[in-house]
């Protein structure tokens, strides 16, 4: 297993050396609570012998082999590794691997890259970021406006609008004078009519 060790050295130093051509490894990003468990993915696009799977620690700036998988099963752990903690199951037909991580702790933080091994280099993945914190981080409630009422509107009759209602003085005062005038002249004509009869009737008697 020290063959590995050897061309993992050279991609890293070598930036583009080993490109993610093999390989697809999901998600990016995990945040996951302190004693759970979470499990990563590598989907293989191409034949293989089998998966490495190993871890970058920022704290202590190493990478540490983490268990390697071949096609039948066999699981090689390396140095310090649990089998209890950490483990590898292969989907039918073989074309994709989950690790899974058991009992997570803080010392589990870091990157993991799956990899396969090809023309003797070893072509790693995206890469995992891992955070294990105590206290998950809930959502903000997001608080929703109480839903306001419109206001009733109530119709009052004020004074001014009394004064432009069918009672208003204004209009039925000019309208009441308008027919007294119009009844006096009706009373004047009767009355020269009246007048004017007596008076033809007084002729016709005299003659």
């Amino acid at each position: 297993m020290a063959w590995p060790w050897l061309h993992l050295c050279i991609c890293l130093q070598i930036p583009g050396f080993c490109a993610n051509l093999l390989l697809t490894q999901t998600p990016e990003h995990i945040l996951a609570q302190t004693n759970t468990k979470t499990e990563i993915l590598c989907e293989l696009k191409k034949e293989h012998t089998g998966v490495y799977w190993y871890r970058w620690s920022p704290e202590r700036q190493i990478f540490e082999f983490l268990i390697f998988s071949n096609t039948l099963g066999k699981a090689i752990y390396g140095a310090n590794i649990s089998q209890n903690k950490f483990g590898v199951h292969g989907v039918s037909p073989l074309t994709t691997y989950s690790l899974r991580i058991s009992q997570l702790q803080s010392s589990d933080n870091g990157i993991y890259y799956c990899s396969v091994s090809q023309s003797f280099q070893l072509f790693l993945g995206s890469g995992t970021w891992l955070s294990v914190v105590d206290v998950l981080p809930l959502p903000l409630k997001t608080t929703q406006a109480p839903v306001s009422k419109k206001p009733v509107q109530y119709t009052t009759k004020s004074k001014t609008a009394s004064k432009r209602g069918p009672c208003n003085p204004l209009i039925w005062i000019p309208l009441a004078t308008g027919v007294m005038l119009l009844l006096l002249s009706l009373i004047l004509v009767a009355y020269h009519l009246h007048r004017l009869r007596r008076r033809l009737w007084l002729r016709i008697h005299r003659q």
